[in-house]
């Protein structure tokens, strides 16, 4: 009996087809051949049930380099309503900032000092615009907040007390808990007062010999309210300074000025907290302040120095990119107003809902024909995330789509290229258009319509 599979093109003959000659170029001979076996076992393994020609071979091969060359990390459509959506990477970056990371992808000078032609210091970029725009004495930059806060418990008190208010013991994303963090950056951490209320008397009784740092975390992702209190932040600066104890302010999330998102709840600010003297303040780059995944430390020059001296900043250490990308950020902040504009979060956050709402009209989204769908615009609530603000919802606009299975019309949604990301309430599939800039809110409307599209096809199937 003569063996089905006998009789398929060789490796070497399908190289020389025309239709590859592209791809060797693009991905590789290697890879190439790779997704070229692939194929050719399939079609082996299929040829007793249904013959497969050269064709059918080349097109196998095509989707599977098209599947192995698709980067698991891809753009997508936000349409959460959730500004600052961790999951999906937080604050979008300013026109300003992506092309200063493209400028900075090759080579720069990082660690360069143009003016001597001598070595210079990754940590000098962004330091001056950092506190001009905050009046801190001195600056660094890390990978990210939480480094940024270890590497102060670390340099301040390593095998040393630092106080934390019980009402201040967060666990921030990623199940990451502050007290875990003091006690893997050398800490000894020392409660003070209790979960609901805290006074200065609490850390004045905590004071000890052993006390090397007064750590004021801001519970950004979460509040206490009722029979709570704190003191304020002037008070503890009072007693750490008369203490000489220094203190460190961990802002979270980080705004660097209220007057940035008028309107929305009152909280620490990075000018706020330098002003009213804490030695050390800490932010995130990519929540707030609209920028690229950052730990920024500014305050005291003296304490700035003695971290820039720390091993551990070089395991903490920002690449060249995302310095980029953050002074480009901050050089928007000279002009409040042109940051609000030019910076994707503060725009989104501050965007009125009628506009919203309009641009949410102004997309035609119209269910396929036959389909059971209904899709209206109507007004929602959308939040900031990234552990800013709890509990604020911000008047928001979308689309919210019924009559079809809303689980299912989500997991078509995120299947195309690019994915759209919403939200499901009540039954219904949620758009909301507050994140999803005018640029992008047409292809949402066609990722749903095509989704709405193979639903139809499998009802009728």
């Amino acid at each position: 009996m003569t063996d089905p599979r006998r009789g398929f093109p060789s490796m070497d003959s399908l190289l020389k087809r025309p239709e590859v000659a592209p791809w060797l170029g693009r991905y590789g001979r290697q890879t190439v051949k790779e997704s070229l076996r692939r194929a050719l076992d399939r079609a082996r393994a299929a040829a007793g049930a249904e013959r497969q020609g050269v064709e059918d071979v080349l097109c196998g091969a095509r989707h599977d380099l098209a599947a192995r060359s698709r980067l698991s990390l891809r753009q997508t459509l936000n349409g959460t309503g959730v500004v600052l959506h961790t999951n999906l990477g937080r604050a979008p970056l300013a026109e300003e900032a992506r092309s200063a990371q493209a400028a900075a992808s090759g080579y720069g000078n990082v660690e360069l000092a143009l003016a001597t032609g001598q070595r210079g210091s990754r940590y000098d970029h962004c330091a001056d615009t950092v506190c001009e725009l905050t009046g801190a004495g001195s600056a660094i930059v890390a990978n990210n907040n939480a480094a940024a806060v270890a590497l102060v418990v670390n340099e301040l008190s390593r095998d040393r007390e630092v106080l934390v208010s019980r009402g201040e013991l967060v666990e921030i994303g990623g199940s990451f808990r502050i007290p875990d963090v003091v006690a893997r950056s050398g800490g000894r951490l020392r409660e003070v007062g209790t979960t609901n209320r805290t006074r200065v008397a609490d850390y004045e009784a905590a004071i000890g010999d052993a006390t090397g740092l007064i750590l004021r975390v801001h519970p950004s992702n979460y509040r206490v309210e009722g029979f709570a209190a704190r003191p304020s932040l002037e008070a503890l600066v009072s007693l750490a300074q008369s203490r000489g104890i220094p203190l460190a302010h961990d802002l979270g999330s980080g705004l660097l000025d209220a007057d940035l998102l008028p309107g929305f709840p009152l909280g620490p600010t990075a000018r706020g907290s330098l002003a009213a003297g804490v030695d050390l303040a800490t932010w995130s780059g990519d929540k707030l302040l609209g920028g690229p995944q950052a730990g920024i430390i500014a305050g005291d020059a003296e304490l700035i120095a003695r971290l820039r001296r720390n091993p551990l900043l070089r395991a903490f250490r920002v690449d060249k990119t995302t310095l980029a990308a953050l002074e480009a950020t901050l050089m928007l902040y000279r002009d409040p107003d042109l940051a609000a504009r030019r910076i994707p979060t503060l725009r989104m956050l501050r965007e009125p809902v009628g506009t919203v709402e309009a641009r949410a009209l102004a997309a035609v989204l119209e269910p396929p024909a036959g389909s059971p769908a209904r899709v209206e615009v109507t007004r929602m609530e959308a939040m900031v995330g990234g552990g800013a603000f709890p509990g604020f919802a911000i008047a928001s606009a979308g689309w919210a789509v019924t009559g079809v299975d809303a689980d299912r019309l989500a997991a078509e949604c995120r299947a195309v290229t690019p994915p759209l990301i919403g939200r499901i309430e009540r039954s219904a599939f949620i758009v909301d258009v507050r994140t999803l800039p005018e640029d992008e809110v047409t292809r949402a409307a066609g990722v749903v319509e095509r989704a709405l599209a193979r639903l139809a096809e499998d009802a009728d199937g």
